[in-house]
C-alpha cells in the first residue's frame, strides 16, 4: 500500500467531514480545515510560526532541509506578503502556508511532491497523491491521460489534470489557495532567479547542490549512494562523503561491463577517501529486466505507472546491501541529465534568441550523430522557429486523424520539433486516436505562455523524471524500507539550472558544461571531462527474451485494448520483435507494460477502505 502522503480538507460550506485518512496523524487543525500526514516520521513534519505574535504559519512535510533560522526568515517574509523564501526552502517537500483566512498548499518545483485536489461533500480535499482522492470519490483512471503519456512528446497534457477523472492537479510552480467557504484558486508562485548566465547559474547550483547533498548526509547516521560512474551519481557521492563515510553501490551486467561506467566508479572509490564500494553484478545476482511481474496484485502500489516496475529485480539486487547497511538516506544522481544537460530542441531556442549561426552549426552536429542528412535537421529547425506552439499543437491533433502505418517510426529530426508522436502512436485504434487528438486540441488555448521548445521540453522532461523518482522512492520504502533521495530534483537546484537558457547549458563537444563550471574542485577534474554515457538497450533485449511468456500475457489482457483504445495485436507484434532481438520501440513497450500493470493493480489499490476510515463522533472541530 502507498504509505506516504499528506492530505487536507478545507471547508467550503458548513458540512463536516465524515472521514479521515486511514493511519493518518493530524498535522494541523485550522479553523476551516485539517491536515493529516500518513507515513511521515515526527521529525519530517515541522510547523513554524511568527514568534511572540499572531502571524503566518509555515508547515512542511517531507524532506525539508531548512535550518530553524531559514524557516524563521521565510515566516518573517510571509508577514510582509513575500512567499519567495518559503518556495525556495532547501529540500523536497510539501508546504502549507496559513495566514489569516488564506491557506497556500504547494509541492516542490520539480514535481516530486505533487499536489492534487477536488471538491467533495462541502469541502476541498487535497493530497500529495491522487489515488486516495480517487478512492474518496470513486474516480476512475483517465485512459486518455495514460494514452497521452504513451504516445506524445512535447505536449503539456498534465497541466491541471490528473490521471484520474475529476481529480485536478496543481502544476509545479503553482499553489492551491484556499479561503474559508470560498472557491479555491490555483495561482502561480513567485518565479525563481530569472534568466541567468552559465556562470551565474553555476554559482547558484554549486551552493544549492552542496546544501542538498551535505544536509541529507548529516541528517542520518548512515548514508549510501548510487555510484554508476557517471557525472551525476559520482558528483553526489563525492559531495556526500565530504561529510561522513558512506557505502556506494555500482550495478553492472554482462552488457554494461563492456562499457566504462564500472571503470570510472572504481576509480572514484579508490581515489576519494571514505567510500566503501560494492559492485552488484546481475550475472551473479541472476536478475534481468521485467523479472517478477507474474502477479500484479503482489506488486507495490504507486500513485502513477512506474518504469521501476520493469526493473524490480534489478532494484532488489542493488538495494539489498543498502537495506542491510541500515541506510537512513540513499542518494542518487536522478535528475542530473535533466538539469545539467539540455534537450535536443535547445537549438531552436538558440535560433529564436538570435544565435542563428550557432544553431545551424549545432544542428549539423546533431544530424551527424543521428546519421541523417543535414538538410532534414535544418528543415525541422526552421519549421519549428517559424511555428507557434499553439499551431504546432493544432497540426499534431490533426495528424492523429489518420492511422500511423505499421512500420512508422518517429523521425530523428522530430527531437527538434515543438511536439510530436512517439512510436507507440501506431498502436492506437481510431477511438484511441480521437481521444489523443481531443486532448492535444484541448491544450491549444493554454499554449500562449510557451515561447521556445527547448524550455518547454526542459520543464516537461523534469516533471516526468520527478514522477519517476517519486514512484521509485515509494517502491523502495514499501519493499526494502529504504528512502530514496534525488538532490538534483530539489527545488533550489532545479531552479538554478533551468534559469540558464537550455542552449547555454550545451556546448559542442563538451558533455555537461554546467557541471564542469559548478562542480570544479568539488569532484575530481577527470570525472567532469568524461564524454561517454552508457546505454542499457542490450540489457533490455535480454529481459524481454527471458520473460516473454509473462509479458505476452500482460499485453493479451490489456485494459487499454479492452476499452477499444489500443490495438493489442500491433503492440504484441512489436513485443515479439523485441523478444527476438530485432529493432523494437523498447521505451514505448516498457511504458505500456507498466501502465497495464498499474491499471490491473489499481482494482485493489484504489479501494475506499484501503485509504479512508470514519471519523469518530465528536472528534471533528467546528469549521
Amino acid at each position: 500500500m502507498l504509505n506516504r502522503f499528506v492530505v487536507g480538507r478545507s471547508a467550503t460550506s458548513l458540512a463536516l467531514p465524515a472521514v479521515a485518512p486511514r493511519n493518518g496523524t493530524e498535522l494541523l487543525a485550522l479553523a476551516h480545515g485539517q491536515v493529516w500526514a500518513v507515513g511521515h516520521a515526527t521529525e519530517e513534519c515541522t510547523v513554524t510560526a511568527t514568534p511572540g505574535e499572531k502571524g503566518p504559519w509555515l508547515t512542511t512535510a517531507g524532506h525539508c532541509l531548512a535550518t530553524a533560522a531559514e524557516r524563521q526568515a521565510a515566516v518573517a517574509a510571509l508577514s510582509h506578503g513575500d512567499l519567495g523564501p518559503a518556495v525556495l526552502l532547501p529540500g523536497s517537500h510539501m508546504t502549507v502556508v496559513h495566514d489569516g483566512g488564506r491557506t497556500w498548499v504547494f509541492g516542490d518545483g520539480a514535481g516530486v511532491v505533487p499536489v492534487y485536489w477536488l471538491e467533495h461533500e462541502g469541502g476541498v480535499w487535497w493530497a500529495t497523491a491522487a489515488t486516495p482522492l480517487a478512492a474518496l470519490t470513486g474516480a476512475t483512471p483517465d485512459l486518455a491521460w495514460l494514452l497521452a503519456d504513451l504516445v506524445l512528446s512535447g505536449v503539456d497534457f498534465r497541466l491541471e489534470t490528473a490521471h484520474f477523472k475529476g481529480v485536478r492537479r496543481v502544476p509545479p510552480g503553482s499553489a492551491l489557495v484556499l479561503r474559508e467557504h470560498a472557491v479555491p484558486e490555483v495561482v502561480r508562485l513567485p518565479a525563481g532567479p530569472g534568466v541567468l548566465t552559465l556562470g551565474e547559474g553555476a554559482r547558484r547550483l554549486r551552493e544549492a547542490l552542496t546544501t542538498a547533498v551535505t544536509r541529507r548526509a548529516l541528517a542520518v547516521e548512515r548514508v549510501t549512494t548510487d555510484l554508476s560512474g557517471g557525472v551525476d551519481s559520482s558528483s553526489v557521492t563525492c559531495l556526500a562523503v565530504r561529510e561522513r563515510p558512506l557505502l556506494a553501490v555500482t550495478y553492472t551486467d554482462a552488457r554494461m561491463a563492456e562499457d566504462d561506467d564500472l571503470l570510472f566508479a572504481r576509480r572514484i572509490a579508490a581515489e576519494v577517501g571514505g567510500i566503501t564500494h560494492q559492485v552488484i553484478d546481475a550475472r551473479e545476482a541472476r536478475v534481468k529486466h521485467f523479472d517478477g511481474l507474474e502477479d500484479p496484485d503482489a506488486l507495490p502500489t504507486t500513485d502513477l505507472p512506474s518504469m521501476s516496475l520493469g526493473v524490480l529485480s534489478l532494484l532488489a539486487a542493488r538495494l539489498a546491501p543498502i537495506a542491510a547497511y541500515g541506510s537512513g538516506a540513499h542518494l542518487t544522481g536522478r535528475g542530473g541529465d535533466n538539469v545539467l544537460a539540455a534537450p535536443s530542441s535547445h537549438r531552436v531556442d538558440a535560433f529564436l534568441a538570435g544565435r542563428r549561426l550557432e544553431a545551424f552549426r549545432s544542428t549539423s552536429g546533431f544530424a551527424r550523430v543521428c546519421r541523417i542528412e543535414p538538410w532534414r535537421a535544418w528543415r525541422q529547425l526552421t519549421a519549428a522557429t517559424a511555428t507557434s506552439y499553439s499551431r504546432a499543437l493544432e497540426r499534431l491533433a490533426d495528424r492523429f486523424a489518420e492511422p500511423f502505418p505499421a512500420a512508422w517510426r518517429p523521425a530523428p529530426a522530430d527531437a527538434l520539433a515543438w511536439c510530436s508522436a512517439t512510436a507507440a502512436a501506431r498502436w492506437l485504434t481510431p477511438a484511441g486516436r480521437r481521444a489523443v487528438s481531443q486532448l492535444v486540441g484541448s491544450r491549444v488555448p493554454h499554449a500562449a505562455g510557451h515561447t521556445a521548445p527547448g524550455a518547454l521540453h526542459d520543464r516537461l522532461d523534469l516533471e516526468w523524471m520527478a514522477g519517476e523518482h517519486a514512484t521509485f522512492d515509494a517502491i523502495a520504502r514499501q519493499l526494502w524500507g529504504v528512502p530514496i533521495h534525488a538532490p538534483f530534483l530539489d527545488t533550489a537546484v532545479a531552479a538554478a539550472c533551468l534559469a540558464i537558457p537550455p542552449f547555454e547549458r550545451a556546448r559542442p563537444g563538451v558533455y555537461k558544461p554546467l557541471a564542469r563550471v559548478a562542480l570544479a574542485h568539488l569532484v575530481p577534474g577527470w570525472l567532469l571531462t568524461r564524454q561517454t554515457k552508457t546505454l542499457f538497450t542490450t540489457s533490455v533485449f535480454d529481459g524481454l527474451a527471458a520473460n516473454a511468456p509473462v509479458l505476452q500475457r500482460i499485453l493479451a489482457a490489456s485494459q487499454l485494448a479492452a476499452a477499444g483504445l489500443l490495438d493489442a495485436r500491433q503492440a504484441a507484434a512489436d513485443l515479439e520483435s523485441g523478444i527476438a532481438g530485432a529493432p523494437a520501440p523498447l521505451g514505448a513497450l516498457h511504458a505500456l507494460l507498466v501502465a497495464e500493470l498499474w491499471l490491473t493493480h489499481l482494482t485493489t489499490a484504489a479501494a475506499y477502505t484501503a485509504w479512508w476510515q470514519p471519523v469518530p463522533e465528536g472528534s471533528i472541530p467546528c469549521p
